[in-house]
């Protein structure tokens, strides 16, 4: 895995994150409320920065460091890959599609608001899925790992289940399942929007 200093986008994003989650946490729990992606308030009061802002503030210390923990692992190889610029674009616009989702499918709830970069992350581990999908995936470490293809597929079958779970109980928010699913798909089309040979070299991993 490339080292934090020759990858700065993602360094960048490690930083931002920390520092603005953390004091929203610590400090001034007000800018939660301020940051989060509330439907209502983007759709009638026109605060179109909740799209990206709610990407930097998360509902605690373990949905922060979860977060963390994956764009630390996966965000410097898939920078490698891409080039910092190609990098901060797969990032923002996972994170829009996250949240473009969330934001449809919500738009009605005038109670809903939700936090977390997990959208713009998961765009980020898809790309990475697209160029290493054998790799194996490990947790809290657990010595048997699962590809990184078959990782992929159970997030967004688990995405999609308790999102409808969600909707149908009627949820107000919280950590937004619809922006794993969103940023997962915005980010596997930026991915081959922005390097179309990762679509090559998805299909070599499967020639024998």
């Amino acid at each position: 895995m490339p080292i934090l200093s020759e990858t700065p986008v993602t360094l960048l994003l490690l930083i931002l994150n920390v520092f603005v989650s953390g004091y929203a946490l610590l400090v001034d729990d007000s800018v939660i409320d301020r940051f989060a992606l509330r439907p209502r308030d983007v759709l009638q009061k026109g605060q179109y920065h909740r799209l990206l802002s709610a990407g930097f503030v998360h509902a605690g210390i373990a949905h922060l460091a979860f977060n963390m923990l994956t764009l630390y692992f996966f965000g410097p190889e898939v920078e490698r890959l891409l080039g910092s610029g190609k990098f901060l674009l797969l990032y923002v616009g996972a994170e829009l599609a996250a949240h473009g989702l969330t934001l449809f499918l919500h738009r009605k709830n005038a109670a809903y608001a939700a936090v977390g970069a997990s959208g713009a992350i998961s765009g980020v581990l898809f790309g990475y899925c697209l160029f290493y999908p054998f790799h194996r995936i490990y947790f809290f470490f657990i010595p048997v790992g699962i590809p990184a293809v078959l990782f992929a597929f159970l997030y967004v079958v688990l995405s999609v289940y308790a999102m409808r779970q969600g909707m149908e109980k009627g949820a107000t928010g919280g950590i937004a399942h619809e922006a794993h699913l969103g940023g997962a798909i915005g980010g596997l089309l930026l991915t081959l929007l922005l390097e179309p040979r990762a679509l090559g070299a998805f299909l070599d991993n499967f020639r024998f």
